[in-house]
Parts: structure tokens; C-alpha cells; sequence
């Protein structure tokens, strides 16, 4: 299935039935299954968020969320792989950031069956959202750069094709497109049996005395003004935490009709504190997902967004990080002591959303942002 004949939630919902197939295993082994890889480049889901102009479909946030969502319930990992890129591209397709031409060769580059991520955070710097300037090194060479340096957490792993990766040349940051199979670049996997998302492939990556053509240096000094606000980047986390915890909530729900103890003589799922348990579940999911969809509604991608909507995406962000927790912990608590085994799904939903809490805009960061926005709109 293939978004450009198809609609985009019936062709995330298919490649969330096969991922779902391989999650379990996936898990237990700590690597991302080579066939969702494929499946997401045939299937043209990359290209949801790019201009139609460079061969994508163009979709919305809210329409690229509503497929994500339901990707994510197949597997979270692969999920986070594929969101990698659908919000930097959806970014870059609002905010215009980069030259044009390198936006473009990029986006016809991911609907070729590229897959893009950004190899930003390191070591000692923290979190890259926090400024700071990055501890890889780029030097002239002739025409070109050479880079050294060290990457953590960068999603996908080998199986990226395109890294956008942050360096420094001299007091300046810059950014540069590195090509996977360019010398000099060495994977450790470090990520395999982390808490959350272990099948994602995001390891630590090493650059040594990499070569980079001068046109692939496509950023460089300091922004004149404050960034622009990236509403897509915490949207489409997430659109995969949420997807997380409905897959939790299905999961408890089959549990319960599938379970007859031998006392009882019917399933669980006909006992009134099960069905109350379930329901507060439910009512959880019910709330979050509502705010998340009336905010990603409401996205433009205009300046009025950007300086109006964005605490909202914040809110919305927060929330549906805390459903997520609340929603996998209430349904290990439903299916009592199976549920920390690996016979269902449960201990791994409940491992994967909490990973939640430590993207950005989050904890006291994403608190003031609400209550200033709140304060403001009073005034």
C-alpha cells in the first residue's frame, strides 16, 4: 500500500499490523526490524509531511499526526524511527530555515527512500534544545570539511541514509549533511537494552576524520532572533506515546475478554472493577487525545501559530506525556503479575512512554510556558 493511492490512515494502520508482528521481538533483541524499514520507504509514509512540490503529499500536522498515531500502536520504536524525519521536514516546510535548494534536495532525497535524522546531542553537552555549542569539530580541507565528533541517541541507527549533524567551526555552530556510507563513521551500539524504546537503534556514532563536501555545509553562526517555535517535533513524540498507550489500552481490553479464570467461569471483563479500571483508562485517553487533535487542529504554521498556539502544543505535550504514564501503569495493574512478563505486551508499552518525560518542552521548562501564556491571555 502506497500513501499516494491510498489514504494515509488505512496505509498506517496496515504497516502498524505488520510492525506489531515483529514488536515483541524486536524488543527482546534491541534492534530495529530491517522490513519496517522497507515497509515505511515503499509505502511513501516518509514523504507525508513533504511539499507536494518535491514529491510529498503535503499533509497538515493534524493529518500526519492522525496516521501517526496509529502507526505508533504497532510499534513505538519503529514509530520514533519514522518521526524523525516526518517533523523535521514538516518543520523545514514551514519555517523555511534552509537554503532552498538543499531543502529540496533532501526531500526528494526521503521520497527516494532516504531516511533523515538529525545527530545533535552528545555526551557533555545535554540536551541541544538548551543552546550550547557542540563539542564536534569541523575544520577546513581543502574544499570541503573534516569532522570529528560524538553522537548519543541518534535514532535509527545504520539505517539512516542522511545524518544532519551539529558541529562547530571555530566559535560558530554549524550543520552538516553526512552521508551513512561516507569513511570514517562508526556506530557503537549502546541502546539495545535501555529502558525505553530499545528497538529504535539509537546508538552512539563517531565521526573520525570524516570528509564532508563544502556543499553539504548548509547552516552556519548563530540565529540573528529566537528560534522559531517547532510545533511538529513535540506533536509527532507525541503522537507516538499516545499511540503507546492505546496500544496498552487495547491490549488490557483483549486481555480481559480472553481471560476465564477457572473460579469465575466467564472473562474478567464481565466484572464491574474491571470494567471501572478500564474505564478510567479509557476516560484518560479520552481527554488527552481530544487536546492533542483540537491543538494540532489549530496549527497553521504561520507566525500567529507560532506565537499563539505553540503554549498550547506545550500543554498538549505535557498532558499526553502524563496520560501515557498513568494509562500503561493502571494496565499492568489490570492484568496483575502476567502483566511484567514478556507474555504480554504490557511491561513494554509501560517501558516505551517513559521516555516521554525526558524530550523537550517538558518538566518545569514546559510548566512556566503554560502558566506565562496563561497569564498573558489574562491580561
Amino acid at each position: 500500500m502506497r500513501i499516494s493511492t491510498t489514504a494515509p490512515i488505512e496505509v498506517a494502520n496496515s504497516l502498524a499490523q505488520q510492525f506489531a508482528a515483529r514488536a515483541g521481538e524486536a524488543d527482546r533483541r534491541g534492534q530495529l526490524p530491517p522490513e519496517d524499514v522497507q515497509a515505511l520507504k515503499t509505502s511513501g509514509y516518509i514523504g507525508m509531511s513533504i511539499p507536494t512540490e518535491y514529491g510529498g503529499q503535503g499533509l497538515s500536522l493534524r493529518d500526519c499526526l492522525a496516521a501517526h498515531l496509529e502507526l505508533a500502536q504497532g510499534s513505538a520504536s519503529t514509530a520514533m524511527v519514522a518521526g524523525m524525519p516526518l517533523h523535521i521536514l514538516g518543520h523545514q516546510r514551514e519555517a523555511r530555515g534552509w537554503p532552498e535548494e538543499f531543502f529540496e534536495r533532501l526531500c526528494r532525497a526521503s521520497v527516494a527512500g532516504g531516511l533523515v535524522n538529525a545527530a545533535a546531542s552528545e555526551p557533555t553537552l545535554g540536551s541541544p534544545s538548551r543552546g550550547g555549542l557542540p563539542g564536534t569539530t569541523a575544520a577546513p580541507n581543502g574544499d570541503g570539511w573534516i569532522l570529528n565528533g560524538h553522537k548519543t541517541w541518534t535514532t535509527g541507527g545504520r539505517h539512516l541514509t542522511h545524518m544532519l549533524v551539529s558541529a562547530r567551526i571555530d566559535d560558530d555552530p554549524a550543520q552538516f549533511l553526512v552521508l551513512q556510507d561516507t569513511p570514517g563513521i562508526e556506530w557503537r551500539e549502546t541502546w539495545s537494552d535501555s529502558l525505553s524504546l530499545r528497538a529504535s537503534d539509537s546508538h552512539d556514532v563517531f565521526f573520525k576524520d570524516v570528509k564532508v563536501p563544502a556543499e553539504n555545509l548548509f547552516q552556519r553562526g548563530r540565529e540573528t532572533g529566537p528560534p522559531l517555535p517547532n510545533a511538529w517535533f513535540p506533536m509527532v513524540m507525541s503522537s507516538v506515546y499516545l499511540g503507546a498507550a492505546i496500544a496498552a489500552r487495547n491490549a488490557i481490553i483483549q486481555y480481559a475478554l480472553e481471560r476465564v479464570p477457572t473460579a469465575l467461569g466467564q472473562p474478567i471483563a464481565t466484572l464491574p472493577k474491571i470494567q471501572r479500571q478500564i474505564g478510567e483508562i479509557d476516560l484518560v485517553l479520552q481527554a488527552a487525545r481530544a487536546l492533542f487533535f483540537e491543538v494540532a487542529g489549530q496549527w497553521t504554521g504561520d507566525h500567529e501559530s507560532w506565537h499563539k498556539v505553540y503554549p498550547r502544543v506545550v500543554a498538549a505535550k505535557s498532558l499526553v506525556t502524563e496520560a501515557a504514564l498513568e494509562v500503561t501503569e493502571k494496565a499492568l495493574r489490570v492484568a496483575g503479575g502476567i502483566s511484567i512478563t514478556k507474555d504480554l505486551p504490557l511491561e513494554r508499552h509501560f517501558r516505551d512512554v517513559r521516555a516521554g518525560s525526558m524530550q523537550p518542552p517538558s518538566g518545569d521548562t514546559a510548566l512556566e510556558l503554560i502558566g506565562r501564556h496563561a497569564i498573558e491571555s489574562y491580561r
